[in-house]
């Protein structure tokens, strides 16, 4: 995608601090992080959202995912606790359409959704 933020890193036509690649995905500082360690998991591939993984691809979810471990380990967080959050949609607030995991941690991450807290549901 020619206006894709995340394709233009991918293809170095736009600056990011990317930190981890391989053939299958590439991580990178997010520009406005919520926790001290904030990173984004993306495909290289350009897959707008989960709606579009198909049985070609669908592999890359669970790489995506080990992906983040490996950088939790990287960066010190694995033991004390992480999150991935996959927004996907915009009733979700997905504010880029390429499909990407975020990486939160580094700090005790508050539970401020009852829907995902099991400390909070009725």
């Amino acid at each position: 995608m020619e206006d894709c933020i995340f394709c233009k890193f991918f293809l170095r036509k736009a600056k990011a601090t990317i930190i981890y690649e391989d053939h299958q995905a590439f991580a990178f500082w997010d520009q406005h992080p919520a926790a001290p360690v904030h990173l984004l998991i993306v495909p290289n591939n350009h897959i707008e959202s989960i709606n579009d993984l198909d049985q070609e691809n669908v592999g890359l979810a669970g790489h995506l995912i080990w992906v983040a471990r490996q950088l939790a380990r990287q960066y010190n967080i694995a033991g004390s606790g992480y999150r991935l959050v996959i927004n996907n949609g915009k009733d979700a607030h997905q504010s880029v359409f390429h499909l990407h995991v975020h990486l939160l941690g580094g700090i005790d991450l508050p539970a401020e959704n009852d829907l995902i807290s099991p400390g909070t549901r009725k």
